[in-house]
């Protein structure tokens, strides 16, 4: 069955910011809501417990947390992690990113993740953005795919998730 195609929205009908303290009961009941929609491929937080960890992790070091949200509703499109963001000559990070089920399927990640981007290179000044995938994780492969990110290699037992080492595809997206 092929997925139906919905119109791209207006970058103008997304949110972006970083996320703050105060878009925690929204994002834990988004992320509670969304939960069989995550795994296994992220776990957020979804007790105020696991949002402040999280939250003390992604506002320390060299991180950028954004929340993008429709601008007429403010439901949730997704969260998108700039982690391990290094300047001077390397200026690249890694990024990390989750949707919520509510608005799968529509085109928002897409639009998203391009302002995400756009932020990343026009306002951070980076040259490079990795995202590392599993490589069962089609929608998540053809969000970067969809985004210009090119398929760069393999990382077997790249990352531990759930207690796990897992083999991850090694995607980029360069500024030019």
């Amino acid at each position: 069955m092929k997925e139906m195609m919905h119109p791209l929205p207006a970058a103008e009908a997304i949110d972006l910011r970083p996320v703050l303290r105060s878009d925690a009961a929204d994002l834990l009941a988004a992320n509670v809501q969304s939960l069989w929609h995550h795994r296994p491929w992220v776990m957020p937080p979804t007790d105020e417990a696991g949002f402040e960890a999280w939250y003390g992790q992604v506002m320390t070091g060299a991180n950028v947390s954004l929340i993008a949200r429709l601008a007429a509703t403010q439901q949730i499109i997704g969260v998108f992690n700039l982690s391990q963001i290094a300047l001077g000559n390397f200026r690249s990070c890694y990024l990390g990113y989750y949707g919520m089920a509510a608005l799968a399927g529509r085109g928002l990640m897409t639009a998203a993740l391009n302002r995400v981007l756009v932020h990343a290179f026009d306002e951070i000044g980076l040259n490079r953005v990795e995202a590392n995938i599993q490589p069962g994780n089609r929608r998540s492969i053809a969000l970067v795919s969809r985004c210009g990110f090119s398929k760069e290699g393999f990382s077997p037992r790249y990352l531990k998730i759930n207690g796990v080492w897992c083999d991850h595809e090694r995607w980029a997206r360069l500024a030019d």
